[in-house]
């Protein structure tokens, strides 16, 4: 009996390998499709943000040149400053309003289902809808302002998608709009993980609620409110199909963003090494986002129990 135990127990880790050797040799496909498109592609971008490519890829080296050249262009700097401002007014909307929205939803109303489905509806739609659907309803001729003084009220104007000044805001609104609904996904879980010993704590320390979220929740939260900052900052970063359907960068190139100048540099204007120097100061700004968050979420843990 002590030997047939000892084959079995033998015999188990040859199983293990096996099915460890099998989903290895199933992954493989994948590993290589990473590693040699999506890897490669990147170090091909930015090989080529070192070259004199216009409308055919040339491997010769001209050193920093396409990105002298794209720090002097107005466009490029227009578009870095809205992306800039897109991306503060965005990433704060998002958690001021999907944290409201988690902590109404986290007070047990009647049809909870419902409301959950309903404010996380607009992220489930392309930004491609969410953009032409503001397009529409924020339109002069045809929207908002339109149906207003239709109601009466002449003199009233809301324009800001015509208005050089003020058309960013226009796309934080949409913006807003769409990924507040993540932000409250994310916050509502971390809410209802809230001890409720801590709620009867501060009820009968006579703490004003609002005290109790802004001092004790909203740090237990932190973990979750950094996962929904990286995920709306690297949205940003790779922002265009919104302002694609909204104002097409326009008026004039008012709201012009990073990923709209790249896209038009290779297809449009055939430059492609100073498009790719572009997408490479996207990657970089993309890698500044994720470098924090990978390192105090994997190797400072791993650091620890090191």
């Amino acid at each position: 009996m002590a030997s047939v135990s000892m084959a079995a127990e033998a015999a188990v880790p040859r199983t293990r390998r096996r099915w460890n050797a099998a989903a290895s040799l199933a992954l493989l496909p994948a590993a290589v499709i990473v590693l040699v498109v999506y890897l490669g592609c990147m170090v091909w971008t930015v090989r080529l943000s070192f070259s004199s490519s216009k409308l055919l890829p040339v491997l010769d080296w001209v050193g920093v040149r396409q990105y002298s050249r794209l720090f002097a262009n107005e466009r490029f700097l227009i578009s870095v400053e809205n992306i800039v401002l897109f991306g503060v007014l965005f990433i704060a909307g998002c958690l001021v309003l999907g944290f409201l929205l988690a902590v109404f939803i986290d007070q047990k109303v009647r049809s909870e289902a419902a409301f959950r489905t309903i404010f996380l509806y607009p992220y489930a739609m392309s930004f491609v809808v969410t953009g032409l659907a503001w397009q529409w309803f924020l339109n002069p001729t045809l929207g908002l302002q339109k149906i207003v003084r239709d109601l009466g009220f002449e003199s009233f104007t809301f324009d800001w998608l015509v208005n050089q000044d003020m058309v960013v805001y226009t796309l934080v609104i949409a913006g807003v709009w769409h990924g507040s609904g993540l932000v409250m996904c994310i916050l509502l879980a971390g809410l209802r993980g809230v001890d409720e010993d801590l709620w009867k704590a501060a009820r009968i320390d006579g703490i004003p609620t609002w005290r109790v979220y802004l001092s004790i929740v909203l740090p237990l939260l932190g973990p979750m409110i950094v996962t929904a900052v990286v995920l709306l900052a690297t949205s940003v970063v790779k922002l265009y199909d919104l302002v694609v359907a909204m104002t097409h960068g326009g008026p004039g190139i008012a709201s012009e963003v990073p990923a709209k100048f790249v896209m038009d540099h290779f297809f449009e204007r055939n430059n492609i090494g100073l498009a790719t120097a572009a997408a490479t100061m996207m990657l970089i700004s993309v890698a500044a986002v994720l470098a924090p968050w990978v390192y105090a979420r994997y190797i400072r843990p791993q650091g620890r129990r090191a």
